[in-house]
């Protein structure tokens, strides 16, 4: 599990700071100012620079639950913090919610600004390790996969592009929500969150299941493309639910066959129906 421990560190020496308060006290965040937040998250990218990356876009998501901050947008401590949220940060768009979440709750929190600086540096890299691998490497390729099925079955253009957008913001949104609510939840606990299974198992089990979902899409988009009729045809049905049955054999070989040997049993197998055709 990523290690994000900032939250046992001493207060600097000279300093005070408020306690965060426990799960059970968590502080309430009226409903407008979550939607705010919530719908701002998707605007976070919109000033991305090499400079700073997405540092602006997290003090535009994080400002609506400072301005509940003593003395509103005219006082001190919410021009401090907007100007300590504004700075360098990098993290994976859709988890980016989980520190928003967070960073929020600390402020309200009045935690010392030398912590929030602390553990808003080591949120970086765990948000975005974990996210590339849920996201990009195992949730976009399994809802592409699922569109090239859709096609291989006789989905029109239309039905596909609107089948994979669907599909694929559901795993979207619904992260985007539940990194916001488990920030806010945990605030500098957040490591807590980092453990769901969903964030830790989730890639693996996705990954098995886009390479059944590959072996069923490929062979039938294949004969669609090429004009060769219906694909609920028995040889097109066939070699689909052949395919990754011949996967899940040959993996299950593994270290038991050697290779050649495999291919040639193959290549005889194609030639004996070649001939019998």
């Amino acid at each position: 599990m990523p290690d994000v421990q900032v939250q046992d560190d001493a207060p600097a020496a000279g300093t005070t700071t408020q306690p965060l308060t426990g799960l059970g006290n968590e502080p309430r965040l009226p409903a407008s100012v979550r939607a705010s937040i919530f719908l701002r998250c998707f605007a976070l990218q919109g000033s991305w620079n090499y400079e700073i990356l997405i540092g602006n876009g997290m003090g535009f998501c994080v400002e609506p639950a400072l301005r509940r901050l003593p003395g509103g947008v005219e006082g001190q401590p919410y021009r401090e913090a907007l100007a300590r949220q504004s700075v360098y940060f990098n993290a994976h768009p859709y988890l980016a919610g989980l520190a928003i979440g967070a960073l929020a709750r600390a402020e309200i929190d009045q935690v010392a600004p030398s912590r929030i600086e602390r553990f808003r540096t080591a949120l970086c890299g765990p948000l975005g390790s974990v996210g590339d691998r849920l996201v990009w490497a195992a949730w976009l390729p399994a809802c592409s996969l699922v569109a090239i099925l859709l096609f291989g079955v006789g989905w029109s253009p239309l039905g596909v592009a609107a089948g994979f957008l669907i599909l694929y913001n559901i795993g979207h949104v619904g992260l985007r929500d539940w990194a916001l609510r488990a920030g806010w939840r945990y605030g500098l606990r957040v490591a807590t969150a980092l453990g769901h299974p969903v964030l830790q198992h989730g890639p693996r089990y996705i990954g098995r299941v886009a390479a059944v979902l590959g072996g069923l899409a490929l062979p039938l988009a294949v004969h669609r493309a090429i004009g060769g009729g219906s694909p609920l045809a028995p040889i097109p049905i066939g070699v689909a639910v052949g395919t990754p049955l011949l996967a899940v054999l040959l993996v299950r070989l593994q270290g038991r066959a050697e290779g050649w040997r495999v291919v040639l049993l193959l290549l005889a197998a194609f030639v004996l129906y070649s001939v019998v055709r």
